[in-house]
């Protein structure tokens, strides 16, 4: 049996114990022991230096001298935190008393050290005794985790099923779902729960997890984008920006593998990453959409950079570049006076190279961007597409052909650039 799981469901037990314990112990009847005060202040301070077994000893020394059961409860939930489950036993068992108001507390935890101790049997014949003397709702679920972990997942279900139609808590939910997706082949089921759930219940973020990693292991693409959705609200709602942050870089992604539309669609809806969204509208060729966007974001931070991107969006799409030429190469010219930067330095070197408005610097910009990345392909078409508007056509065919023997002829400017320059003779 998977550790993990076992663990998964145990734990769900342990809190259900830790949650009804209180901070400190309650004495609403007289002092009985003279130091009674002081054992409590000792056994608190303890525990708050992490010095659980001393602390544990002490509150079951308190519960010795004033017989309180609230002292014997601390001294056992500090027990199954400290997984000493023979020493939770042990107590528990000694002590089981009907009459007391804590009995019920104390004989699930009687029951909780079987389990943890793989007595299984015995913590089933005494889980069912518990259930007939406190018919509640945990204690069908204790029962539920008893069949687990003997490895009767069907008898399980049915127990979970019962606490589950009862509570709605997810919790139970995720321990039924665990048994009938991981043991019972009843994914669909499974599946269809967490669903129901999910749309009655809103976004548990437990339950939206689970049912995102089953649909991420299904490949139900349409399944993790309605979850990241809902995720990505509920920590919004809960202004947890941090995990939102998370959630939307995950959905985003995978609205991008299925449509870059709707990746664009989100952002334009929630305005939440401007930058993001004017790469998706240059990927989706929807350039002046980009242009608009990224003018918008210069105007607010006056980050130089998006200049340059401004420049390269207005050159793109410009139905007839030549007029938008001298706008262009001033704010490249702008921005390369502040950076040094090898895309831009390209960007604008080949375009003064190809509409043959200075060759000569465009050659030289080009030269610098190939200091800084020497095997770039791109750079080295630019700087051959050059010397061929130069004449120097031996250094033009030995550079060009780098470009064309490490990519082809698939791309017809570099299918062009090969054919002129084959053609080129020098002064």
């Amino acid at each position: 049996m998977p550790s993990r799981k076992s663990y998964l469901i145990l734990f769900f037990i342990l809190l259900i114990l830790m949650g009804c314990a209180p901070k400190q112990p309650t004495r609403a009847d007289a002092k009985l022991y003279e130091l009674e005060d002081e054992y409590i202040l000792y056994a608190i301070e303890y525990a708050n230096e992490g010095k659980y077994f001393i602390s544990r000893d002490l509150y079951l020394e308190l519960f010795q001298k004033t017989h309180k059961y609230e002292y014997l409860l601390k001294a056992l939930r500090f027990s199954l935190e400290l997984k000493d489950f023979a020493f939770a036993k042990k107590h528990s068992e000694d002590n089981l008393n009907s009459d007391e108001p804590e009995y019920e507390q104390l004989y699930r935890i009687y029951i909780v050290s079987l389990l943890n101790l793989k007595e299984y049997d015995k913590a089933l014949v005494e889980s069912k005794k518990l259930l007939e003397e406190y018919n509640n709702i945990l204690n069908y679920e204790l029962i539920g985790n008893v069949y687990y972990m003997k490895k009767d997942f069907a008898s399980a279900v049915e127990y979970f099923e019962s606490a589950y139609s009862v509570n709605n808590n997810s919790t139970t939910l995720l321990n039924l779902v665990n048994i009938l997706y991981s043991y019972l082949n009843e994914q669909d089921k499974a599946i269809s729960y967490l669903e129901t759930h999910v749309r009655l219940q809103g976004c548990d973020i437990a339950v939206c997890t689970r049912l995102l990693s089953i649909y991420q292991e299904q490949q139900n693409i349409d399944g993790v984008i309605s979850i990241l959705k809902r995720t990505y609200e509920k920590f919004k709602e809960e202004k947890n920006y941090s995990a939102m942050i998370k959630a939307y870089k995950m959905l985003i992604d995978f609205l991008e593998q299925k449509d870059i539309n709707l990746a664009i669609a989100f952002l334009e809806k929630n305005q939440i990453d401007d930058i993001k969204l004017i790469d998706l509208y240059k990927r989706a060729n929807r350039m002046e959409e980009a242009l608009v966007l990224v003018k918008k974001v210069y105007k607010l931070n006056k980050n130089i950079d998006y200049l340059a991107q401004i420049a390269i969006l207005e050159f793109e799409s410009a139905p007839d570049k030549k007029k938008v030429l001298k706008s262009v190469i001033k704010k490249f010219e702008d921005v390369l006076a502040v950076l040094d930067n090898h895309i831009y330095q390209n960007y604008l070197g080949y375009i003064l190279i190809d509409y043959n408005i200075n060759v000569k610097k465009g050659v030289a910009l080009v030269q610098k961007a190939l200091e800084k990345a020497p095997n770039n392909l791109a750079y080295m078409d630019s700087l051959s597409w050059g010397y061929y508007k130069q004449k120097e056509c031996k250094k033009a065919k030995l550079n060009m052909k780098k470009v064309v023997d490490a990519i082809g002829l698939t791309d017809d400017e570099i299918k062009y650039h090969w054919k002129k320059i084959q053609e080129c003779k020098s002064k």
